[in-house]
């Protein structure tokens, strides 16, 4: 099982706009806020923020490229983002079964 969730991770992949940052960077294998700018409905700058906060979380790691930043994926730090996706996702099942229980036998209840 994983740690606990982390908050920033969530907040940073909860973004649409930083999904698709790392969607273009997954596909791509690397990429700077201007080449990405040229492939989002937003400008350079705003690129350059949302690749701020994937980097400050990890998700993303970048390296000088002139006067540039190159962004790669962090591998291992997507893969965790994964397995604490799954485990809420496992936890909330089994919390939606529990209720459907609960509601099953308040129907059954209300039968007799």
């Amino acid at each position: 099982m994983t740690s606990a969730v982390d908050d920033d991770l969530w907040s940073a992949v909860g973004d649409p706009t930083r999904r698709r940052m790392l969607d273009l960077l997954l596909v791509e294998g690397e990429g700077t806020a201007t080449t990405l700018s040229r492939q989002m409905p937003v400008t350079r700058q705003a690129v350059a923020k949302h690749l701020a906060v994937l980097d400050r979380v990890g998700l993303v790691r970048a390296t000088p490229a002139g006067r540039e930043r190159r962004y790669r994926v962090d591998d291992a730090q997507l893969s965790r983002a994964v397995a604490q996706l799954s485990a809420v996702g496992a936890a909330w099942d089994a919390r939606l079964q529990r209720i459907k229980q609960i509601a099953e036998a308040i129907q059954r209840t209300r039968q007799h």
